[in-house]
This record gives C-alpha cells, structure tokens and sequence, in this order.
C-alpha cells in the first residue's frame, strides 16, 4: 500500500513545479512582432506617404507655357484638395476644384515680353486665345501627371529601401504609393466642379480684392470683355518695356565707371526687364540695390529672385526691411550678386563697395521695433567699419544702407552713400561732406502700385564715377510713368562742385509711341 501512495506523492510535485518555455520566435528583418500585423500595417503607410511627399516636393513639379505666362504646376499634400493660382505681388486665388488629398499650386511666374507683344502686334491672335491657354494647360497637367507618378513611386520606394533594406518591402512601399496616387486621381476626377470658377477665394494685400475676383468671375462668363481686358493689360507692360528701351543715351567718357543704383522692387517681376534694358543701353559695369526686393521675406518669394543672376552686371545688394534673413541666404548662393551686412566690404568693377542690412523686419508692420534709433546704431556700426577699411589701407567709395537714417550715420566717413526705403528720391550734401542719394521704387511701390489713386512711379538713377578717384562726376535720375503709363523721363545731374554756372541742367524727356 505504501507504494501507491509515494507513486501519487511524486506525481503532485511533478505538477507542481513550475515549467519552463522557451521564447516565442521574432520574425526575421522584422522590429514588429507578428502579433501586432496593424502596427506594421501603419508604419508601411508612414513611409509610403512620407517618402511620397519627398518625392514631389523634389521633382513634382513642372514649367510651362499658359499663352502669354511662364507657369510652375506643382501637386502637393493637402486634406481639402483644391487648386491654388498665385499671382506675384497681387496675391492668391482658391478654387474648390477637387475633393482629394492632393492639390494643384499654379505659380504665374513672369509674362513673357516676346509672346505678350506678338498679342499686340496681331490682335487677331486673341481670338484663339481661350483655345491656345486650354491646350496649354492641359499638356502642362499631363506633363504633371507623369512626372508626379515617378517622383511619388521613386520617393517612396526609395525611403523603403532605407527603413527596411529590403528590396521587396522597397517595391511594395513604391507600389502602394502608385495606387494611392492612382486612387487620388479618380477621387479628384469622380469630384472635379468646373464652375468652382466662379465662387474664388482671393487672399493678399491688395485693397481691390473684390474687383479682382470679380474678373475671375469674368472670364468664364463674359470671355469677350475678358480677351479686352487681356489686351489692355498686355499693352500697358509692352509699353512699359518700349519706354526703357527708347531712352536718350548718354555716350559717356571711357574713363568713367557707370553704377546702376536702384531700391525697393518690391516683388515687381516688370523690374527685372526694366533693369536689365538700363544695364544694356547705359553699359553699366555694376548694380547696387538698397533693399526691400521682397514684400513679405518669406522662402515661397525666393523664386523671384533668379533673374538677378543673369541682368548682364555684377549685383550688390542690402537687406532691406521686407527682407528676411532667408532672402538673404537665398541671394548669397548665388553667382555674380554681392551681399553685403555689418559694414563687409567688396571690390567690383574697380569701385570699393561696403554696406549694411537693415536690423530691423518689418514687413507688416505688426511686430515691435527699434524705430530710428535701431537705424542709427546700425549706421554707427556701419560707419566704424568703413573707418577700419580707411586705416587699413583699403578706402570705401560707396556704402549702402536701406534706411537713410542709417546712412547718415556715414557722413564723413565715405564719398558717397546710397539708401533707399521712402520711395521718393533725396539727393543730400552732409555736414562732414558726405553725399547721401536716396532712391524711389524700382518696382514702382510693388503691391502699392496698385492701391493709391495714381500708379507710383518708377525710379532708377545712374551714376557716372571718375575710374581714377572713384568720386561722383554726374547722374541720370530715370523716371518711368508706372503701370499703364507710357512717359519716360531722364534727368541729367551734376555736383554742385562740378557746376561751371547756376543754371540747372536741362531734363530729356521722351514717350513710347
């Protein structure tokens, strides 16, 4: 009987100590456990949709003809879908196209001279207008199309590659964003509401908004007045560019340098033509900007910035108070334009160049400034450098402010000193000897343009300096009758010390026929 009992006996503390099991297997290549598939499910989506927006904003975009108007068409990410048009300086329109997670951005970069002028020169072009703007826009959409396709298949296949290093979760991550790519596209087909037209939403500055809406509403319902309105349009900017292109010229001496100096663009693509018509009939050997080429400072203008490469001359430039510190990272990568800030200096064209950016951002006049005492202390630092460059040997011929109140802080310490910011010239003889030229709006005001009662002018100047001693030995101050007007006026300057008799010299004024 005893036997049975300790038989019993073993079997219980069998059952009672406790067991071991061995781990359950991690899949191999795999951070998820197999018990969570959604968690994997999730994280493929992430790289999917991440690696899909790398992929546009690097090559999803295309440049293209829409009639008379360079365009940029770009698809991007968004939770309403839609279609956005910008129109540099005037502002944005908002069209409730689409319902889908991606949206078409229209930046109209620049009107074409060439093409806007074949407009005025044969006005039965426009006739065909409305057929040649619909081609265009459509070749430019397939154009996107495709291009959107590899840029959303390569990034997204790309990026899988790099989270999971394994090329058949790569091909399934470029695959999955094809078809969500395909699926937007017939979301956005399955919604597409042409008369979204009609209802615009406008955003910016200008005080006009409703008038400008209400052209928009225009062109689908009256394209007759539209295709008159187009033709005017056109007309006052080829206008604008025959006015620079029929000045009277002044043949000057060989020995003299010539400086284009000009401010406040302020986002007016029409100033890049006109500069680069002054830098070809006057043969200018250097520009110098005084600022506020931007309105708003922010990266989306930087784009308006590319032709300052290309005007034909070297380009120096300040920071003005419409600029941003991105505006000015933008301009220092590039070739053939000169930024100067905290008194650095440059020689170009044989003319020693030596200036400051505005310490104050201001460009909507919401945050707290420093006012002109900011401006001054900006200009004392200014002056102290150019003082250093004297004692070492390598004098400044001009510094460059934006705010006069900062370039008069220079006096004694330079010849010359150029300033923009006021949009209105100032030509002054400091105390200690210092000559202060204060220049208009090269872009005729940009925004303002538009806003007050009477276009505001353009403005330009052109200074002769003697290629020996550098010193100011006359200018031409350019002046141009602003949007739609076609008067173009130049006045010719001396120093007072260079006058031979009291008599003021004589304007040329002339106007495009």
């Amino acid at each position: 009987m005893a036997r049975p009992f300790h038989a019993a006996a073993a079997r219980v503390r069998r059952l009672r100590r406790p067991r071991t099991t061995a781990p359950a297997p991690v899949p191999a290549g795999g951070l998820v456990p197999a018990t969570h598939p959604w968690k994997r499910a999730l994280g493929l989506l992430a790289v999917v949709v991440l690696g899909a927006w790398l992929g546009l904003l690097v090559v999803g975009s295309v440049r293209t003809p829409v009639g008379p108007m360079d365009t940029t068409m770009t698809l991007r990410p968004s939770v309403n879908g839609g279609t956005k048009i910008n129109v540099s300086p005037l502002g944005a329109l908002e069209l409730d196209s689409h319902h889908a997670p991606v949206r078409l951005d229209v930046d109209v970069d620049q009107l074409d001279p060439e093409r806007s002028q074949a407009l005025v020169k044969h006005p039965e072009r426009l006739s065909g207008l409305q057929d040649e703007v619909t081609h265009d826009v459509a070749a430019g959409t397939r154009e996107l199309a495709v291009r959107s396709c590899v840029a959303v298949v390569s990034g997204a296949t790309a990026l899988g590659l790099v989270v999971y290093r394994r090329p058949r979760r790569a091909l399934a991550a470029g695959g999955l964003a094809l078809a969500l790519l395909a699926a937007s596209g017939v979301s956005a087909y399955a919604t597409w509401n042409p008369k979204s037209v009609l209802e615009p939403k406008f955003s910016g500055l200008l005080s006009s908004a409703p008038s400008v809406v209400g052209d928009a509403r225009s062109i689908v319902t009256e394209f007759d007045v539209y295709q008159q309105e187009l033709a005017r349009l056109v007309t006052n900017v080829t206008k604008l560019y025959d006015a620079t292109s029929t000045l009277p010229v002044y043949k000057p001496d060989p020995a003299t340098i010539r400086v284009l100096q000009v401010s406040d663009i302020h986002l007016n693509p029409a100033a890049w033509h006109i500069i680069g018509s002054l830098v070809e009939q006057y043969e200018i050997d250097v520009i110098i900007d005084s600022g506020d080429t931007m309105d708003h400072g922010t990266a989306a203008e930087n784009g308006f910035l590319d032709p300052a490469r290309d005007l034909g001359a070297p380009y120096v430039w300040v920071r003005g108070n419409h600029d941003s510190r991105e505006t000015q990272a933008y301009l220092e990568k590039m070739k053939n334009v000169h930024v100067l800030d905290e008194g650095e200096a440059v020689t170009v064209a044989g003319v020693r160049i030596a200036g400051t950016g505005d310490p104050q951002f201001t460009p909507d006049r919401t945050r707290p400034t420093g006012g002109k005492a900011a401006e001054q202390l900006a200009g004392m630092r200014l002056a102290s450098a150019l003082r250093d460059q004297r004692r070492e040997g390598t004098p400044v011929d001009i510094a460059v402010a934006h705010d006069p109140n900062a370039a008069r802080e220079t006096d004694g310490t330079v010849p010359l000193v150029l300033a923009g910011h006021v949009h209105h010239r100032v030509n002054e003889l400091l105390p200690l000897g210092t000559r202060l030229k204060v220049e208009g709006s090269a872009g005729g005001g940009g925004l303002r343009a538009v806003q007050n009662d009477k276009p505001e002018k353009v403005r330009a100047s052109v200074l002769y300096l003697d290629r020996s001693t550098r010193h100011l030995q006359a200018w031409d101050e350019i002046t141009l009758g602003g949007l739609g007007l076609t008067t173009a006026e130049v006045g010719r300057h001396l120093p007072e010390e260079n006058l031979k008799s009291p008599a003021p010299s004589p304007s040329v004024s002339t106007t495009s026929p």
